[in-house]
Formats: structure tokens, sequence, C-alpha cells
């Protein structure tokens, strides 16, 4: 089964054990490139304030978004997030965004906080030796990775960034991933469609951290598949980052970073348990 078959099963499972929250709104950023994370990603929200993220600048995502201007208030979210098995283009990516709200509502419900990180590299702490495979280039953090000794190489899909760089290499060709010691992956993977391939490449490696605003989703498909950390945006003020987000300005006033690991996660069966506990108690 895929990532996202299984991530579903999961949310069908919730779903059944609870009513869950009808959409308010899908909130876009606006139709421009920015820095630092804006302009790159929607938002789903539901009606209980819960909110999902999705990466935008894929192919088309974002100009067939804010053309088709989609109304979603008072859409049922689990029939939403199905077509991010389902579908392609710029309904898998709000299909995706909707799973993502759905697993916001779950944590929330089952009073469950991941725990903070200020590390942006993962908790990878690379050193002489290692081997450092980068999926997707996140420029702030090539300096960090290189000063401490490691080795680089950079998997893009952009032919116009392949080449030798200042210290490391970025390649087009993923099995350069099958010599790495330790992997920090965008969460874009999970959009795209190259997860399974890209992590079956990676099996020699010792830690493989995926981050980024996306990686708002159950992590236990993705911990059954090697990724050792999941590190994603906790939305701390749902009314000033959905303000925030569609002006396109900064978002981080109104998040903070957060990082999960198998071991510090209780699994989401266990947090489904918790939600029925809670709603019989109440």
């Amino acid at each position: 089964m895929s990532f996202a078959s299984d991530y579903l099963a999961q949310l069908e499972a919730f779903a059944a054990s609870a009513r869950l929250p009808r959409v308010r709104a899908l909130h876009l950023p606006p139709q421009r490139l920015q820095h630092d994370n804006r302009g790159e990603f929607c938002a789903l929200e539901l009606d209980d304030g819960s909110i999902g993220l999705s990466f935008v600048l894929l192919d088309d995502t974002l100009v067939r978004l804010t053309r088709e201007r989609l109304d979603l208030g008072g859409a049922d979210a689990l029939d939403l997030a199905r077509r991010y098995a389902t579908d392609t283009g710029y309904w898998k990516t709000v299909g995706f965004a909707a799973a993502n709200a759905l697993s916001r509502c779950l944590f929330d419900r089952a009073g469950f906080r991941p725990d903070d990180s200020a590390d942006s590299i993962g908790q990878m702490n690379p050193g002489p030796g290692d081997r450092v495979g980068m999926i997707g280039l996140f420029t702030p953090l090539v300096g960090r990775i290189l000063a401490t000794g490691a080795s680089l190489v950079v998997l893009e899909l952009k032919e116009d960034l392949a080449g030798e760089r200042d210290g490391y290499r970025v390649t087009l060709d993923p099995a350069e991933l099958a010599h790495c010691t330790k992997i920090v992956s965008t969460s874009t993977l999970l959009i795209n469609d190259t997860l399974d391939r890209v992590v079956t490449l990676c099996r020699g490696a010792r830690t493989f951290a995926m981050i980024g605003p996306s990686a708002g989703c159950l992590p236990d498909a993705l911990f059954a598949r090697g990724v050792t950390l999941v590190g994603g945006t906790w939305i701390r003020d749902r009314e000033a980052f959905t303000a925030a987000l569609v002006a396109g300005e900064p978002l981080g006033a109104h998040t903070s970073k957060f990082a999960l690991t198998a071991e510090r996660y209780p699994g989401w069966r266990a947090l489904v348990a918790r939600t029925g506990r809670a709603a019989g108690a109440a």
C-alpha cells in the first residue's frame, strides 16, 4: 500500500469513532513567490479551528487554485481528504491539506502536543565522516551542514540547479542517496508521489528526517517506512496565521516548530482511543 492509502485508512478509523468537523475555508497565499515559506503553502481550516497545510508550488497548483476560487465551506473534511489518495493536481494538494487538518483535530482531541524543536536540520547531528543527503534544496541549512565537516549531496527535480556548488553537489539522480549516512528531506515528497521510491533508496541511512510545514500528517506510515523524525509546523494562533498567509506576510510569529520521533509518539490507535475516552467522560 502507498503512504496515502495508509494515511487515509488511519483517518477513516478516526472518523468511525467520532463526529468530525466540517470545512470552514481554504486559505490561499498571494499568487507570487515569497521568502521564508511565504506564498508556498495553502491552509485548509475546519470549523473547530484545526488547520492543515499543503505545498502549492508544484506545477500550476497555485495558479489553478487561485483561478478556481473553490468554495469549500461546509464540505465533508474526510471526503476532501480522500482526494489525496485518489486525485492528482490541485485536488490532491487540497486533499492532503484536509488530511493534515484532520490529523491536527485528532491531536487536539487526544490532548497530544508534539515536542517543540529548535533544530532546523532535524536533530541529525552531522559530523566529519557523514555523507548527508538533502532532498530538496534547503539553502539556509547548507552552511550549517558543511560547517560540521560532513559532505553534502542535494537531490533536486529542477535541472537548472544541478551541478557542483561551493562545497557540495546538486544531483538529479536519486540513486546517489544510497550512499548517504543521514538524510534530511522536504515534505514535498508526500505530494509528488516520490516518497516510497526515495525511502527505499535511503535504507542505508542511520537517520531520515522529514521536515517542513506540510509534515503535519499522522507520522505512523512514515515511521514504518524508515523515516526517523518528522518535523512540522504547529499553528498557535489560527486567526493571525490565516490572515498573515493570505496577505503574504511572515508566519513564524504565529507558529512553532515541532519534532516527532517514534519513541515520543503514542501511535494513531492510542490517539483515537484517547478521543473515545474523552468523549465518554464528557
